[in-house]
């Protein structure tokens, strides 16, 4: 005989379904503390240099705007860890986007060979990185002077009315529905970063999943309190 379901509670399993963000040029909310890296992707193809640099924290939007970018320049997207020496003169003439680079980055030989290539074969490169390159342990003493001359645009901490936005776009990417009084509570609550919206948003659409509920007042004064202690 096949088991019943037991009907205690109101509590069902919240499968981990992969979430897709949208990272089209329209979904990137600009405010004023990111409005400099918007100008400068936008700014392509007239770009000072050949080579350009969008800086931020994690969370900030930097892979968004890469994303604009290639969409903008059929660039392709690389991680700084994928760029070796022994690869680098088999890449294609093109533009690319090399990310986290002040993270990842392996081969500074290599780097500052991409860098040259790009002057000779005349392609564009945008780098990615949490800080700008004065904070980076270069040891390469041409790659740091080189890096450190780059054009660049730095994104700041998110304000007031980028948070929200951001989180009214988290909620809706993920269909649900908040109302404004949900934001607001969430605004005075809640870390002041863009990965922490990004984060509460995921474990409150999980939570709500799981125990039926929609996204209400109520519902996110109890799960805040409950996460807080």
């Amino acid at each position: 005989m096949a088991s019943q379901p037991s009907g205690k509670g109101n509590a069902q399993l919240a499968l981990d379904l992969p979430h897709v963000p949208a990272l089209d040029a329209d979904d990137f909310l600009v405010s004023h503390c990111n409005a400099e890296a918007m100008r400068l992707i936008a700014s392509w193809p007239d770009w000072s240099a050949r080579c350009a640099l969008i800086a931020g924290p994690a969370g900030a939007g930097k892979s968004h705007l890469v994303n604009v970018w290639r969409e903008r320049s059929g660039a392709r997207v690389v991680s700084a860890g994928g760029i070796e020496e022994d690869i680098v003169d088999g890449l294609e003439a093109g533009p690319l986007a090399v990310e986290d680079v002040d993270r990842l980055l392996s081969d500074e030989r290599a780097l500052f060979h991409l860098l040259n290539l790009s002057r000779e074969r005349g392609f564009d490169i945008l780098l990615t990185a949490r800080s700008l390159p004065g904070a980076w342990p270069i040891a390469l003493e041409d790659l740091r002077s080189r890096l450190r001359s780059l054009p660049f645009a730095e994104i700041g901490p998110p304000d007031d009315a980028l948070l929200r936005a951001v989180l009214v776009k988290l909620f809706d990417d993920r269909q649900l529905s908040a109302p404004p009084t949900v934001i607001d509570y969430l605004l005075r609550r809640m870390e002041r970063s863009v990965a922490a919206a990004a984060d509460l948003v995921a474990r409150m659409d999980k939570a709500a999943l799981a125990e039926r509920r929609r996204i209400t007042p109520r519902f996110a004064a109890r799960f805040v309190d409950a996460e807080q202690g």
